[in-house]
């Protein structure tokens, strides 16, 4: 993976300016402090090192609350468990264990969807202030607004796929004011608009940012004579487009997803690790992975659910994202022997986007439209860049989409993905029932203060 990232570090200093931007303050008089910003001088004639220190913030804050958030959708989606001595409702909640329901007024709830709306804020006030400055280029400003509604949109999903038909709010630029939470067809909808906005805007945004970017330096090219790396306006959009297609395949837009895909970094024949990615490190201010536990560790472990090695072909080196332990691990009557290891160390990268997913979203899409050769092609390239022989099963819709959902199953795993695609599905029966009364739920709850 390493091959294809180039981890570029968070400016702490920049990323707390932009942080402390977006909370509340006591208003002592009115007199701007250059050192301290307000909301209010960034608003009117923000210059370009004001823009990036906002940009540096939305940046840190998507790493925010990504622990909790991956924990949830994988043990619900029976990917993982998540054994913790110091809070057992990992294994109780979660699962659904005897009595137990999803909570609306606790951390795995909130600490998701506040972590995700706090970019969301960020990614709204920088669009407000791009409008009122005159101190940059109309390239620029095309180049921040890509950016911005990008990554607002990207956060949005993200909140949306724990909400599922519970709905999320969309509005939410005017904190006085904001919208009603809407259905998920209308949030999709909108998310959708928003990429194609933020695409609309990258594609004038000329050659470069005026920003730099921590994760996206990967190039979403091989050849050594175009290198295109995500951090440039024209692959930024490539990510954008990724986004979209996902989006598409989200609303059964399946067509669409086509005709989106080849404006993304979708290849069948780069290495299936180029992407965007979550970075983290271990200098001041920074963050650390949030999903590493160490193999063999007791107390706070996360464990693969027993199904993932049952279930797995022989040969399928995606075996090599769990390892046994030296003992098992039990908790609340639950017991697993291998631990995850999908990441290796506390500075690894997480991917938001790669190139395996999106040839698989390519094959869903060319299954659910009728091309089912070329569905098989593009499984045959998963398959065989994992360890397996080619495809031998029957070339029927029915037979190749529980073969796409069995690579989506591997190659995406710990990735977010599991829970949602068997949702999406009508599939979430099928998921294991680890105890007796134990329930899968379909979305988390509304938080509680957002229903006040």
């Amino acid at each position: 993976m390493n091959n294809y990232i180039k981890q570029l570090k968070y400016k702490p200093l920049l990323a707390l300016l932009a942080i402390a931007i977006v909370l509340p303050s006591c208003e002592l008089d009115d007199i701007p402090d250059p050192n301290n910003p307000t909301i209010e001088s960034v608003l009117q004639n923000a210059t370009v090192d004001d823009l990036n220190n906002l940009v540096a913030g939305t940046e840190s804050g998507m790493r925010g609350g990504i622990g909790t958030y991956y924990d949830n959708v994988g043990v619900i989606g029976r990917e993982h468990y998540r054994f913790s001595g110091a809070d057992p409702r990992f294994t109780s909640d979660l699962l659904g264990a005897a009595n137990a329901t999803l909570d609306n007024n606790t951390f795995y709830t909130t600490t998701p969807w506040s972590s995700r709306y706090r970019v969301v804020k960020n990614t709204n006030i920088l669009i407000e202030a791009v409008g009122n400055t005159e101190l940059i280029s109309e390239e620029q400003r095309q180049g921040y607004l890509g950016f911005a509604k990008t990554i607002k949109a990207h956060q949005l999903l993200m909140n949306l796929t724990m909400m599922y038909e519970n709905g999320i709010r969309i509005n939410v630029d005017d904190p006085d004011n904001i919208g009603p939470i809407v259905d998920r067809a209308t949030a999709l909808a909108a998310i959708s608009e928003l990429l194609n906005e933020g695409a609309a805007h990258l594609r004038q945004a000329g050659d470069s940012f005026a920003f730099p970017l921590a994760g996206f330096d990967d190039a979403t090219t091989t050849d050594a004579d175009d290198p295109e790396p995500f951090s440039s306006p024209a692959g930024f959009l490539k990510f954008n487009r990724g986004l979209a297609a996902r989006v598409a395949v989200y609303r059964e837009n399946y067509a669409e997803a086509l005709t989106i895909l080849p404006e993304s970094f979708f290849s069948l024949n780069l290495p299936f690790d180029v992407g965007v990615y979550y970075v983290f490190g271990t200098g001041s201010g920074d963050q650390l992975n949030p999903l590493y536990t160490a193999q063999n560790a007791a107390g706070e472990v996360r464990i693969a659910h027993p199904s993932f090695v049952s279930d797995i072909a022989p040969n399928d080196n995606r075996a090599s994202k769990v390892a046994r332990r030296n003992e098992p691990a039990t908790q609340s009557g639950l017991t697993g022997q291998y631990d995850v290891v999908v990441h290796s160390n506390r500075t690894d990268p997480v991917s938001i986007i790669r190139n395996e997913e999106l040839i698989l979203i390519y094959a869903e899409a060319n299954i659910q439209t009728g091309d089912l050769g070329e569905a098989v092609r593009a499984l045959n390239v998963i398959r065989t860049g994992n360890g397996l022989q080619t495809y031998t099963g029957p070339v029927t819709r029915e037979a190749l989409i529980n073969e796409m959902l069995y690579q989506r199953r591997y190659s995406l795993f710990f990735e977010g993905h599991r829970w949602v695609d068997l949702r999406r599905y009508n599939r979430l029966n099928e998921l294991p029932i680890d105890r007796a009364g134990d329930d899968v739920w379909v979305s988390f709850p509304i938080p509680f203060a957002e229903n006040t």
